[in-house]
């Protein structure tokens, strides 16, 4: 039988007594991150990196019973080790290595390959089985620097001062990507709105640098914001929230703008393709590095990338069907 399953309640690790990333209520869930189709409300109790605390239990509820666990560590769930190591998609995001025996598997989670100043690199840990995402599992998707795309975005900001300029990005994870890489180029605040500045406060008290943020609900109703660059959720777009800001200049950032015509299907001047998920040769560069004989694919292109892995590269690869939804362009995750 193999060590993971997947189950009506999410992905089970019967030696371990526990899920990862289950969802709907169970007993001991084991969480990667903080992205709502991975982090689900009614756990008896979590276990999840410390440096995740915070956004959790913004997130799930203050008094949820949660375990918050070092990077690297191992605790004994039933008759398995468990440890956390980072997979570089947002802050204090995990892959789950589980060893039982003889036998280690590893739980991605979400991840990323690139650089990004607003979390902790993504850690090759060597396995068995390895359980990927394929959010991105298309030989299209290639991801310039995180850096390179800043630069972008704050020459497009430049570009006009006589308007705002409103970028459109996830609240959780992407804005603060930016606004922590954004230190290479300015100094200049920026604003924010609510949702994504409840969100920065928590990056800031664990030390992530970024630039200077104003929340837009503290500014004085006249202002203008002309010249000025304001970072917002996807859900912002079209609001009535947007009605305090003449003719600004707009923008989304997502891996989906590497695709021609979702930035004008969906209404921006201007698309950025920034993502936290790997591309296609991150993907595969992951897959190598982990040594896996075994792998399955959740979310995504998942039926692509395992068959690709099958015919190209001579690994066992197979689908493996869950809620997990990767990067949207509909909901702010």
């Amino acid at each position: 039988m193999p060590l993971i399953t997947v189950r009506p309640e999410g992905l089970y690790c019967e030696a371990g007594s526990f899920y990862i990333d289950p969802w709907k209520p169970v007993d001991t869930a084991l969480i990667t991150h903080a992205h709502a189709d991975h982090a689900y409300t009614g756990h008896q109790q979590y276990y999840a990196t410390a440096i995740s605390e915070g956004i959790l239990r913004r997130r799930l509820g203050k008094d949820i019973n949660l375990n918050g666990v070092s990077y690297g560590d191992k605790i004994k769930l039933g008759q398995t080790w468990v440890s956390f190591h980072s997979a570089g998609h947002v802050l204090g995001s995990a892959q789950v290595r589980v060893e039982y025996k003889d036998e280690v598997w590893v739980a991605s989670g979400d991840y990323k390959r690139g650089i990004d100043p607003s979390c902790d690199p993504f850690e090759v840990v060597e396995c068995d089985t390895f359980i990927t995402e394929a959010t991105f599992g298309l030989p299209i998707y290639h991801w310039d620097s995180g850096e390179a795309t800043a630069e972008q975005i704050y020459r497009w900001w430049q570009s006009d001062l006589t308007r705002p300029s409103l970028l459109f990005c996830y609240a959780f994870g992407k804005s603060q990507r930016v606004l922590a890489e954004l230190t290479k180029f300015t100094d200049q605040p920026v604003y924010l709105h609510g949702a994504v500045h409840n969100l920065t406060e928590i990056y800031r008290a664990v030390g992530i640098d970024m630039v200077p943020t104003v929340p837009v609900s503290t500014m004085e109703k006249g202002y203008k914001f002309t010249g000025d660059l304001i970072i917002a959720p996807p859900s912002g777009h079209r609001s009535t929230w947007m009605k305090r800001f003449k003719q600004p200049q707009t923008a989304f950032a997502s891996g989906w703008m590497a695709v021609r015509g979702n930035r004008r299907r969906r209404g921006y001047e201007r698309g950025f393709v920034l993502s936290d998920h790997a591309d296609w040769p991150g993907l595969i560069q992951t897959i190598e590095q982990t040594k896996a004989k075994t792998v399955y694919v959740t979310h995504g292109q998942n039926d692509v990338l395992a068959r690709y892995l099958n015919e190209k590269k001579s690994v066992e690869a197979s689908p493996l069907e869950t809620l997990f939804e990767g990067e949207r362009d509909s909901l702010d995750v």
